[in-house]
């Protein structure tokens, strides 16, 4: 008997090494993940660092890349980086306007992705279905063609105007297309509110109503209910879907030239598009996609941190 337990025993180990214990299967597992990361993250993050460290073609105004680190040249990024931290900051007012209008749009689809997100998750029964086609609806649609109707709405004889000249009882005719910082935030907050409704719905989904239930039984409120069980459970939630908000608002370029096209409320986005456009500018124009990744760390870092502290009930 003692030796048919051994024989098992040694049996089951063996089988462990290249079993679901075996650290080499999660490493195969992780393999197809690691080479997508490396082949469209690390890859092209290292074109961009050569080009922006590399040189300027003196009769084509091209860039040419230099893929050696030691014979990188910093001129380029040294410019970029003086005008935004120098005394001469003429890049600066476009850096701290996006961080601005980014900041005010995520906060704003924050207030309206979160209750939509809630009542769907929680009340919507039957009819969740239909509510999460119509949240996917947006999407069918180009971002282009929404921001075109926006245009129809807010130019001087649009809906927008008419509606608060009440029929024509006030003399109402504001530029809303002429250099509104207001215009460019609702751009931005109706172009991606989508993209922040649907990671809160997965969360809010996924909470378990036991634990609300067994809150309002030991006598929390509605709101102690929500602050002490809810809104632990879905912090991972909002961070995710802020992160997959702000990240793609920090390169928008696309909603200032639509629905307001002036130097004053241009973006980082603009900033990089102006550059790729102009010749030779190239470089500039990946050290400031440079300087977005590195804004885009702290979103990240606090992920990261949501994670990994878990989805502790504060009590």
């Amino acid at each position: 008997m003692a030796e048919e337990i051994v024989t098992t025993a040694a049996a089951g180990s063996d089988d462990n090494e290249g079993g679901v214990g075996s650290p080499w299967f999660w490493r195969g597992l992780a393999l197809p993940g690691t080479a997508w990361v490396l082949l469209f993250f690390v890859a092209p993050l290292y074109v961009v660092l050569a080009i922006i460290f590399g040189s300027i073609d003196p009769i084509l105004r091209q860039p040419v890349p230099v893929w050696d680190p030691l014979h990188w040249d910093f001129s380029q990024f040294n410019y970029v980086m003086g005008r935004i931290f120098g005394s001469d900051a003429y890049f600066r007012p476009a850096v701290l306007r996006t961080i601005e209008y980014v900041a005010i749009a995520s906060f704003l689809c924050l207030l309206i992705a979160y209750p939509v997100a809630y009542f769907t998750a929680r009340f919507a029964g039957r009819w969740k279905g239909v509510i999460l086609a119509c949240l996917i609806a947006p999407f069918w649609i180009s971002y282009m063609m929404r921001m075109l109707a926006w245009i129809n709405l807010l130019q001087n004889d649009g809906l927008v105007n008419r509606a608060l000249s009440a029929g024509g009882l006030f003399d109402v005719h504001e530029a809303w297309l002429s250099g509104h910082g207001s215009t460019v935030v609702l751009g931005l907050v109706y172009g991606y509110v989508p993209y922040m409704i649907l990671p809160l719905f997965a969360g809010l989904d996924r909470a378990p109503v036991s634990m609300l239930e067994a809150a309002r039984d030991l006598g929390a409120s509605r709101w102690q209910t929500f602050w002490r069980v809810t809104w632990p459970l879905t912090r991972s939630a909002v961070v995710v879907s802020l992160l997959v908000t702000t990240l793609p608002m920090l390169g928008d370029y696309f909603t200032n030239d639509l629905l307001s096209g002036s130097p004053s409320t241009s973006m980082i986005g603009n900033l990089i598009n102006n550059a790729v456009l102009t010749p030779g500018q190239t470089g500039q124009a990946g050290a400031f996609v440079l300087v977005i990744l590195v804004i885009s760390v702290l979103p990240m870092f606090l992920y990261v941190r949501s994670t990994r502290s878990g989805t502790d009930i504060a009590v």
